[in-house]
């Protein structure tokens, strides 16, 4: 059964079906009802899976037959996190920053026209990103670890712009030092504060004042380099 497959190769690359599922703008809850209950997964959606997820080899998920994973050296896996309202740019040339040339987010999302990357990324259909940066720290492990790179674009208006739910690139203001994280952003029952939520169950959420929020940026997708054998 392909949904049963698909379960696996979830299951094997330590994704949330949450994650998964947000990949691929589907609804939630969607591929694991599927998965559990051995339901079909419609020929849009494999599409989708085959085409975001190029580890994955089509003919063992079709058939059942061969390998899970194509082998490759140095083969980078590709997670989307699109928003329904996204338009993907069919070329672009995303700037790659090293979060340690700066003290924080707010020089670097401020000050993008004057700096100079240490690459470019460029990834046809994806929506429009300002940039990309390292990953440091497990607190959205399995989904993300450190190492990893993720690809932004930045929210000018926090108070309003935020899409609850989400995930987050966060610069918070720590008795001022910034703190950097990748967090999703939940509502909260306190009055002017947002919830951050870790992936990784071991973080607790946290509630913090909106107000201390110095930078933020939507997280549009994430690369990891999978060195295989």
């Amino acid at each position: 059964m392909v949904s049963l497959r698909v379960g696996e190769y979830i299951e094997a690359k330590g994704i949330s079906y949450y994650a998964f599922e947000n990949s691929l703008g589907a609804s939630r809850g969607s591929i694991s009802k599927a998965v559990k209950e051995g339901k079909s997964i419609g020929s849009n959606v494999l599409e989708k899976i085959m085409a975001l997820y190029p580890d994955l080899n089509p003919h063992w998920l079709l058939t059942g037959q061969g390998t899970m994973l194509l082998g490759a050296k140095d083969t980078p896996t590709l997670q989307t996190f699109n928003l329904k309202t996204d338009k993907p740019v069919e070329t672009q040339q995303i700037p790659l920053y090293d979060l340690e040339a700066f003290a924080g987010l707010v020089p670097l999302f401020g000050n993008v026209k004057n700096l100079q990357p240490v690459d470019y990324i460029s990834i046809p259909h994806l929506p429009k990103c300002d940039g990309a940066v390292y990953v440091k720290g497990d607190s959205m492990y399995p989904l993300l670890k450190s190492g990893d790179i993720v690809l932004y674009k930045i929210i000018e208006d926090i108070n309003n712009g935020i899409f609850w739910g989400e995930m987050y690139l966060i610069g918070i203001d720590m008795g001022g030092d910034e703190y950097i994280s990748v967090k999703y952003i939940h509502r909260s029952d306190k009055q002017g504060h947002v919830k951050l939520v870790s992936e990784n169950t071991f973080h607790q959420d946290n509630d913090i004042e909106i107000g201390r929020i110095r930078a933020l940026a939507l997280v549009k997708a994430s690369i990891r380099l999978n060195a295989m054998k």
